[in-house]
């Protein structure tokens, strides 16, 4: 990140080649900047954030849940991620039971029935967890489950974290009085010093006498961010905080719509104690235990100081289900309103004293809503009157939030139109300039075409680009890919007073294997580790170096792969010019700045490679990373020179 320079990165090779005069070099560009003369503000919520439910972004990602299928689901083979344990002559079985549970949301349970057990002979069940459970040494761990058991002779429950090699526990406890009703037990896990940090760990749960016991909703959780419990993993959260987002976009795209209408996000069962939330499949193909509720989602936006963009399920499903507009959608748009209030409404209101309850008094503030997701996709052509039923009865009681339609709703003008982007990174150099052409106001163009996002008119409705990504690398972007998205985002700042946010997408993915649906995603992570791509680090340059306006400029003799982008900030007195060198030679940059005075030294920060296809993994995370150094006697004229395949942030102050 900015501010770090990553040593062997290759970055620093790249700057001592851009010392060689024997470096090819293309035609030099000349960059005039009028830092007195403002074009237009640039939004403050321009980069954000959007994550869903795919690649494991929230089980075995980011909610920091150990315990995998925590509810013991179970397919022809068993049940999944968790075997039986018989030590020494110990005799045990274990099967589903669905006649007995600890709540309404979970009715079912694992069964123990332990025939012969003993001290040393202990018979039990283990978890081997999302790819094996990350353990770091003097670490503490906090863990709860829900048991019975047939008579209270069952014994104490002993949990332990075990090496999958050595078979030794690295850290036990024991939860005692088991008795014949559903409680919770709870208990802590301490490592000590000499443990090794690995993933190559799973957790045991044995007893030592003869009985029957039932378990349910079996949950571990290490250090979490804030401390937060039933919270996020540490690394990622501060990965996601380095690229200083404004924004979250949730539950998400597809997570939101679910294959089937009854598979939606209901966000009425993600809230509550985990015990009365029963899950929901992903339409991702696996199981979501919807421990990342709503009130996880505004806890997350809270943590990261970031603006929720709440999306509202509008009655649309992935396998082409829809609900019609009219009576039959009346119940959708009062749960939408429901959630609203959820998220804004005081504790005198029905659902802010449910929030309350959850544990948060205070409201969340909340200015955008989106209706839906992709509702291009859906062919029954009902969602422009299924927008304008949610939107009716949203501005009726909520006069100030902006709504945000995601396909063409004929008459009706929304607040913003959601558009998204996946391309290669050809695509994204040809179409950096997409927005450049929009109308301005005065210039006598018509304004919102009729409810078609085709022709873009300033004095229409906003632009949320919120999925984008140039999908190039594999399982996390190379620095080819960087470059287009460094393109894409020029276009972005030079058009934020019309595109007032975007986000990336996906954002997360588990690059174990099976762990991932979709490529190309942001940042990667195993159990124990995480890394940032190439298209990561520009998200965190282009992030952490935004002014509140841009500034009339001109480039001229610059080559078809040369992108800049010129931001001024009022309040920093700081100027921040950003470029970007898709071609594989150094590129000569001149640039003449008027109408303000400039310290002799400014800030420069650089990623860069030898190779588009140069990438950053698992168990190599820096060998694409930025490097910040400086540009000494700077004057109102600078010639820099770029290296070959680089993205760069000049940053200029006033003394």
């Amino acid at each position: 990140m900015p501010g770090k320079t990553f040593a062997g990165g290759a970055g620093t090779v790249c700057l001592a080649l851009v010392s060689s005069i024997a470096l090819a070099q293309a035609p030099a560009a000349h960059i005039t900047i009028h830092a007195d003369e403002p074009v237009s503000q640039v939004t403050p919520t321009l980069y954000g954030l959007m994550t869903e439910e795919i690649n494991y972004s929230y089980e075995g990602g980011l909610y920091a849940e150990m315990v995998r299928n925590r509810t013991f689901r179970a397919d022809w083979s068993g049940i999944l991620y968790w075997y039986l344990v018989e030590n020494g002559n110990a005799a045990a079985k274990m099967e589903i039971d669905k006649g007995t549970g600890p709540s309404d949301a979970l009715k079912t349970s694992l069964k123990l029935e332990v025939e012969k057990a003993s001290a040393g002979n202990e018979a039990g069940v283990l978890n081997v967890g999302y790819w094996g459970m990350a353990l770091r040494p003097d670490t503490e761990y906090k863990g709860s489950f829900y048991a019975k058991a047939a008579s209270g002779d069952i014994g104490p429950v002993t949990v332990s974290l075990v090496s999958d090699q050595s078979g030794k526990a690295a850290a036990t406890a024991t939860a005692s009085g088991v008795g014949t009703e559903w409680k919770q037990y709870q208990f802590t896990l301490r490592t000590g010093a000499g443990v090794a940090t690995s993933a190559a760990n799973h957790l045991t749960m044995t007893v030592a006498h003869p009985g029957t016991l039932w378990v349910q909703q079996v949950s571990l959780f290490p250090p979490t961010y804030h401390h937060r419990p039933n919270g996020f993993r540490i690394d990622l959260m501060e990965k996601m905080a380095a690229m200083h987002p404004q924004f979250l976009r949730f539950p998400g795209g597809n997570y939101l719509e679910g294959n089937h209408i009854k598979e939606r996000f209901d966000w009425k069962k993600t809230i509550g104690p985990l015990v009365d939330r029963p899950g929901h499949p992903s339409p991702w193909g696996y199981w979501s235990t919807d421990g990342m509720g709503l009130l996880e989602f505004l806890e997350w936006c809270e943590d990261l100081k970031m603006n929720p963009v709440l999306a509202v399920y509008a009655g649309y499903s992935l396998e082409q289900e829809h609900v019609n507009p009219g009576a039959d959608l009346e119940p959708y748009v009062e749960d939408a309103l429901d959630e609203i209030e959820y998220a804004v409404g005081g504790t005198d209101t029905k659902w802010g004293a449910e929030r309350a309850k959850d544990g948060h008094a205070e409201p969340f503030k909340l200015t955008y809503v989106e209706v839906g997701n992709e509702e291009w996709f859906d062919r029954s052509g009902s969602y422009p009157a299924r927008y304008a039923q949610f939107e009716k009865a949203i501005k009726a009681r909520y006069p100030d939030l902006k709504l945000i339609a995601t396909a063409p709703v004929g008459d009706a003008k929304p607040d913003v139109v959601d558009e998204h982007y996946y391309v290669r990174a050809a695509q994204n150099f040809q179409d950096a300039g997409h927005y450049d052409a929009a109308g301005r106001v005065g210039d006598g163009g018509q304004g919102w075409d009729n409810g078609h996002f085709e022709k873009v008119h300033r004095n229409g409705p906003k632009i949320f680009v919120g999925e984008w990504a140039t999908r190039e690398g594999f399982p996390t972007p190379n620095m080819g890919a960087a470059l287009g998205d460094a393109a894409w985002m020029t276009g972005l700042e030079r058009n934020s007073d019309l595109v007032v946010m975007a986000s990336y997408a996906p954002l997360l993915v588990n690059v174990n294997p099976g762990g991932m649906q979709w490529e190309t995603d942001l940042i990667g992570y195993d159990a124990v580790k995480s890394y940032g791509s190439p298209a990561y680090y520009a998200q965190v340059m282009f992030g952490s170096y935004l002014g509140d306006h841009t500034l009339s400029s001109k480039a001229e003799g610059a080559g078809p792969k040369f992108f800049y982008s010129i931001t001024g900030s009022a309040a920093n007195k700081r100027l921040y010019v950003k470029l970007v060198n898709g071609e594989s030679v150094a590129q000569p940059v001149d640039i003449e700045v008027s109408g303000a005075k400039l310290a002799a030294t400014a800030k420069l920060v650089t990623l860069s490679a030898h190779d588009t296809q140069a990438t950053n993994t698992i168990d190599h995370p820096d060998v694409v990373a930025p490097v910040e150094s400086a540009l000494h006697n700077v004057t109102s004229k600078v010639h820099h020179v770029m290296p070959a395949l680089s993205i760069e942030v000049i940053e200029f102050e006033e003394p």
